[in-house]
């Protein structure tokens, strides 16, 4: 009993044994997976073409030209609203000088609509004329395939030139009239706050973005943008930029794919501080699908710190780099925060100016004009009253000023010549029906 126990375990292990060789085994590279930087830039360019969309639309921010404000939330601020103007822009300059500071260029990849609209116009004409079919300035023609050649490519290319211009040159609409209006101006409906020179002006900006992406693109970029020169004058070797692990040099000698992947035409193997680089990370997910191949990582990464070659990595901490830079700019900050919180809190819906009306037929200096402006995109309802003044030392054409929307209404006040010699201060008061009282000391002298 004692041996065929011995032998049927023997059985039972070599069957055993036997059935695990048969599972296949597959060998998984349990690396980290190299980040797809050009899945997400897109995802970010199309979520920054939206919100350029959405911010006038919505009411976020708008310019007003027609009274020469700007408009936030449904809100006219006026230059006069010095402190909330200024601490706002103080408070976005100091975020992006830390932004440049630690992210250099990387709004010109991620974010510009210019760099946007140039690499959409560079994926239609590969598309439909073929991937040698690139666009320079240095005079050589575009290399069209043979098979792309047609009539038909060369239009559809046109045509989505044409309509990309015409829809994008609307945008800048947005930003000075209510959508309504545009939409007036799209479908040629008569309405009178559109200039009667606003379809020349469109034109032009149909002309210059159809100019943009048909001939120039990238070009802007590399030799014309004076927004880049701003970002280069706080970058720093500690900046984010491209490294190329040299160590490993003899894996890419035959290999330029990271060239010819950057539309900028750079060496990303070779960035300097001052180049044409826009931290954009195609060069790095070109390196990254080669090596992942062999089972390796890419020899290109994103990297903060020195840029000097060496196998010894020291370990900075950006957020000290970061602090170091914002140790000048940091008070600036603080003192646009102020500023801007001061304009918040002081903020006035309304606004009550007097002045001496002094007209042909009116020599006496007795007449003043009260005028009442309405700062808020809603109706409003104000009541008008003099103190100081007897009641029969003054007469208003009317205690009541009602508003619309947005704008301004007179009011005139007549100082009675039977008043006494001398000086008589009174008060012009404003009171709306949500509150807001406004107050305007005047002084009138009788001869």
């Amino acid at each position: 009993m004692s041996s065929l126990s011995e032998d049927s375990k023997g059985n039972m292990s070599s069957a055993i044994n036997k059935a695990l060789s048969s599972i296949p085994v597959k060998v998984v590279n349990t690396g980290a997976k190299p980040s797809n930087f050009k899945l997400k830039r897109r995802t970010v360019q199309i979520a920054i073409l939206i919100l350029l969309v959405i911010i006038p639309v919505s009411g976020l921010f708008r310019i007003d030209p027609e009274n020469g404000a700007l408009v936030v939330l449904g809100w006219q601020i006026w230059f006069a609203d010095f402190f909330l103007i200024s601490g706002l822009w103080i408070m976005i300059a100091s975020a992006l000088v830390a932004l440049y500071s630690l992210a250099g260029t990387v709004v010109c990849g991620w974010a510009c609509p210019q760099n946007t609209l140039a690499e959409w116009a560079n994926h239609m004409t590969h598309k439909l004329l073929g991937k040698r079919a690139e666009v320079s300035l240095n005079g050589e023609a575009p290399k069209v395939a043979a098979a792309k050649n047609t009539v038909l490519n060369w239009s559809l290319l046109g045509l989505s030139f044409a309509g990309a211009s015409m829809f994008f040159a609307l945008l800048p609409l947005l930003y000075f009239y209510p959508p309504d209006v545009v939409w007036s101006f799209i479908i040629f409906r008569p309405d009178t706050r559109l200039a009667g020179s606003l379809y020349w002006i469109y034109f032009v900006w149909v002309l210059m973005i159809l100019l943009d992406i048909s001939v120039l693109r990238h070009f802007w970029c590399r030799f014309a943008c004076v927004y880049k020169v701003w970002q280069h004058s706080f970058k720093t070797k500690e900046t984010l930029h491209v490294l190329y692990d040299a160590s490993r040099s003899d894996e890419c000698a035959k290999c330029n794919y990271c060239v010819t992947t950057c539309f900028i035409d750079l060496d990303p193997r070779k960035t300097q501080i001052y180049d044409s680089c826009i931290n954009c990370g195609d060069c790095i997910d070109a390196c990254n699908t080669l090596q992942s191949k062999k089972g390796k990582a890419g020899l290109l990464r994103f990297e903060f710190g020195q840029r000097a070659q060496t196998r010894a990595k020291t370990f900075r901490d950006n957020s000290i780099l970061l602090l170091s830079r914002m140790r000048w700019t940091a008070p600036i900050a603080l003192l646009g925060i102020v500023m801007f919180s001061w304009g918040v809190w002081s903020y006035q819906p309304y606004h009550l100016s007097v002045g001496y009306l002094k007209t042909a037929h009116n020599q006496s200096a007795r007449d003043y004009r009260i005028e009442v402006s309405n700062k808020r995109y809603r109706p409003a309802q104000l009541s008008v009253s003099v103190e100081g003044l007897p009641q029969d030392g003054y007469t208003l054409n009317s205690s009541r000023v009602n508003l619309a929307s947005v704008g301004r209404s007179s009011v005139f006040l007549t100082v009675s010549q039977k008043l006494q010699h001398g000086i008589h201060p009174f008060v012009v008061v404003v009171r709306s029906n949500d509150g807001w009282i406004g107050r305007f000391n005047l002084q009138h002298f009788v001869e």
